[in-house]
């Protein structure tokens, strides 16, 4: 059964850093896309980070631009979210999820984690 399982996130302090892992299984994704999507309660799904199957190209939202670095380890079925300096407004569930092309619309993407929360305390 192919998977995305989500790990990492947890209860932390606003100016504090998490890395999120995403690790695929079931299958190879290395010529795939992988992003990260976060979701607060009431609000939309948002696209956070995303990187092409390479490793070589990378988007992030302007919101955590500076602040969240993406990054992949084929070999590992695996992409990570670095994620510092948070913010009480980056409390959110985070999914990962796979997909076809480099884009920030969720509809591109096929296949999605079942999420990890991220909580930031002020």
């Amino acid at each position: 059964q192919v998977q995305l399982v989500e790990s990492g996130g947890g209860l932390v302090q606003a100016g504090d850093s998490l890395r999120l892992s995403c690790a695929a299984s079931g299958r190879t994704f290395r010529s795939l896309v992988m992003g990260w999507f976060r979701q607060a309660p009431g609000k939309e799904r948002e696209s956070v980070a995303a990187i092409s199957w390479s490793g070589q190209t990378a988007y992030f939202s302007s919101s955590v631009k500076g602040r969240f670095t993406i990054s992949r380890d084929n070999a590992k079925n695996t992409v990570y979210l670095q994620i510092n300096s948070l913010k009480p407004e980056d409390t959110a569930v985070y999914y990962c999820a796979v997909g076809g092309l480099l884009t920030t619309n969720p509809d591109n993407y096929n296949l999605w984690g079942q999420g990890t929360q991220v909580t930031v305390s002020s």
